[in-house]
């Protein structure tokens, strides 16, 4: 299997970080939509990363979808979601605030990385980061009880993904949300960050 994509996306890493746990093996082709268009265009049309294109040629894209896929074939009978009824809830909100977060960073990243200044519209700026800033909050809150994750003894797809997201958000909107704010997060990231799984798939900066 072939993994299509930079592991400074969020989207991208949460794939990889997901795939160690699990056991899956993959190939990593770490190719930009934007400095790689064409490459990737060759590989999958939709030019969406990540891209997922598996041992019979199929070609998933979606990083939610990609992991379930990946569970489905991992043979260690690990599985990164909480098995107590509860616990799943609490599990699926909480990835869904992160996935809310990534989906922020990756906006503002857009609207003032990639649009020209004179085109960039404060308003829609100022609703994403608010946004953002939010999600951030109830992340931060929600790390603070945890044994040593999240759920218990065991890493959960809402641990990886919130880690991610974190890590991200320092990466690259890191002038928009204030280390200083979300200390909880912070220590919740050094420690997700020690990891092998997590240190097999570093930003850019962390190599």
């Amino acid at each position: 299997m072939i993994l299509v994509g930079m592991l400074d996306s969020p989207y991208v890493r949460r794939v990889a970080i997901s795939a160690q746990f699990l056991g899956i093996a993959y190939e990593h082709r770490p190719l930009s939509v934007f400095n790689d268009y064409d490459e990737i265009r060759k590989l999958n049309p939709l030019v969406k990363a990540p891209t997922l294109i598996c041992d019979d040629d199929t070609q998933l894209v979606d990083s939610t979808l990609i992991i379930e896929y990946f569970t489905r074939l991992s043979r260690n009978g690990h599985s990164l979601t909480p098995s107590d009824d509860d616990a799943f809830t609490r599990s699926q909100q909480l990835l869904g605030v992160a996935l809310v977060a990534m989906e922020k960073i990756v906006q503002i990243t857009y609207e003032t990385m990639r649009r020209p200044s004179v085109t960039q519209h404060q308003p829609w700026l100022d609703r994403l980061l608010q946004q953002l800033n939010n999600a951030m909050h109830q992340l931060n809150t929600a790390v603070t009880i945890r044994d040593p994750w999240l759920f218990g003894k065991t890493l959960s797809q809402a641990d990886i993904t919130i880690a991610v997201a974190w890590r991200v958000s320092q990466f690259i909107v890191e002038k928009f949300v204030n280390a200083s704010d979300f200390e909880n997060l912070v220590e919740f990231s050094l420690q997700s960050e020690a990891l092998a799984e997590f240190k097999s798939c570093p930003l850019s900066t962390d190599h």
